[in-house]
């Protein structure tokens, strides 16, 4: 399928070109426009996983042409078991997060327009094969997101807006930099990830844990790591309602998977330095976040902890530098971007009615919402890792990969999953049970809300009970990735 991934990639750009002739006042035909270009992204990528050779961990749907000769960079795309499902979360976020968008009626042409060009920057991330290339679709997700929070935010948007351009941009120039040391550490040289990651055994041990450091900073920021994650929280309560689901359900993935895309296959000696210290940073994020949860009065901010949280499980999976950790990590990433994306909406559905989120406005709702109780309380539970649920597997395959390396750090952060289950479980009740709080006025969900919710609740029961059917596309893939190591 030559030019198949470039397709998937710039499709939504075509998208935007579209939109940008279409006049302001049609605001349906630009909401119709954009769902429908993410709609032909989705059915790509489906047919991407349809195609995909489950039995290799070798790269697939290879796209290799020189760009600019005199820097040696290439146009390299390519896709394996680590990225197709990431690949997929972000067609499937992207299309419901488009859906979701009803809510958006300020300047609707040129949130639009932002909103594709983000999802071109988001899918080339996972899809760039070439350092150069990947580094400036990383940073074409910066300006996008920058503008979706700062203009269409809350009241502190602007705040929050340059507080995630400014952390994200320290972390990028940082790897800019190490991205040009990788360059002159390896013969010959090249920007080449694949032919890089073969070649480092050619880089000196004392090298490999700089150039580690590196780039565990720009993907640290991401994720985020503690102490780099106070932007995430700001974030979060500014934005609106989808750009929060991207941010949680994608965007954060950027960080994770350039941990198992970068640091672990190319400084394969600084990975095994410093597992141990990722593994304590890995806890720290799992036991802080959901006890930072448990402070919050805003719903929102509340479920943007409880994602600092449950990116500690991803981290302790990539510490333990085993099959077992990497594929609890990897799934994890999905199903997180799944559950938590839903738990965003699901925010934003109970803010649209009432127009706050304090968590003491709320009680009461199952008796006047009743599908939307049954919603939110489906997700608590799948985030808070009931067996049967997709965010069950995810957790234990990380934390048994972790309890393998390390078992006292896998003992301690068990303290987090025990509070994490208790943070959801208070939700439910001071959100769905109790005294109603003057609700009586408010309708329950609607269709067009209803019909988001249904492919994440789908999915999150279907993992949960195959996980193979997500696991049998990476297994291989980690296997080489361990391999190296």
């Amino acid at each position: 399928m030559p030019y198949f991934l470039t397709a998937i990639i710039f499709m939504p750009l075509l998208g935007a070109a579209l939109i940008a002739l279409i006049p302001a006042a049609q605001v349906r035909s630009i909401r119709l426009t954009a769902v429908a270009f993410n709609t032909a992204v989705l059915a790509a990528v489906v047919v991407l996983g349809l195609n995909f050779n489950r039995h290799t961990g070798l790269m697939q749907c290879l796209e290799d042409r020189v760009w600019i000769p005199q820097a040696g960079i290439h146009y390299t795309l390519g896709v394996d078991g680590i990225s197709l499902a990431l690949v997929f979360l972000t067609a499937l976020i992207g299309l419901l997060a488009a859906l979701a968008s009803g809510g958006i009626v300020k300047r609707v042409k040129e949130y639009f327009l932002v909103y594709q060009v983000l999802m071109t920057g988001l899918l080339g991330t996972f899809l760039a094969l070439d350092l150069v290339l990947f580094y400036i679709f990383w940073e074409a997700v910066l300006i996008p997101m920058f503008f979706l929070i700062g203009i269409w935010g809350g009241p502190r948007r602007e705040y929050a807006a340059w507080k995630f351009f400014f952390y994200t941009l320290a972390g990028s120039v940082v790897m800019l930099v190490g991205i040009l040391a990788v360059y002159f550490s390896v013969t010959p040289h090249s920007f080449n990830m694949i032919e890089i990651a073969r070649s480092s055994s050619m880089i000196p041990g004392g090298v490999q844990a700089v150039l580690f450091l590196m780039f565990f900073f720009a993907f640290a920021i991401k994720v985020p790591v503690f102490p780099f994650h106070t932007w995430l929280p700001d974030a979060h309560v500014e934005a609106p309602t989808p750009v929060s689901v991207i941010l949680a359900g994608v965007l954060l993935k950027m960080g994770t998977y350039g941990l198992m895309r970068i640091c672990v296959p190319f400084f394969p000696a600084g990975a095994v330095l410093f597992a141990f210290p990722l593994a304590i940073l890995g806890a720290v994020n799992l036991i802080y976040g959901a006890f930072a949860a448990f402070a919050q009065s805003d719903f929102k901010k509340m479920i943007a902890y409880s994602s600092v949280s449950h990116m500690g499980f991803v981290l302790l999976g990539v510490a333990a530098l085993n099959v077992t950790g990497f594929n609890g990590a990897l799934l994890e990433m999905f199903n997180h971007g799944v559950i938590t994306g839903a738990m965003f909406l699901l925010v934003g559905v109970i803010y649209d009615r009432a127009h706050t989120r304090e968590m003491s406005a709320f009680g009461g709702l199952a008796s006047v919402m009743p599908r939307y109780a049954f919603f939110l309380t489906f997700m608590s539970l799948a985030s808070l890792g009931l067996p049967g649920l997709s965010g069950f597997i995810g957790e234990f395959l990380a934390l048994a990969g972790t309890f393998f390396r390390f078992p006292s750090i896998a003992a301690v952060s068990a303290i987090g999953l025990i509070a994490l289950v208790a943070l959801f479980l208070v939700i439910i009740k001071k959100v769905l049970w109790g005294k109603p709080a003057g609700h009586a006025s408010y309708p329950d969900m609607n269709a067009v809300e209803i019909s988001v919710m249904l492919p994440l609740v789908a999915l999150t029961l279907c993992v949960g009970f195959y996980p193979q059917m997500i696991l049998q596309f990476q297994t291989y893939a980690v296997n080489a990735l361990v391999g190296l190591l």
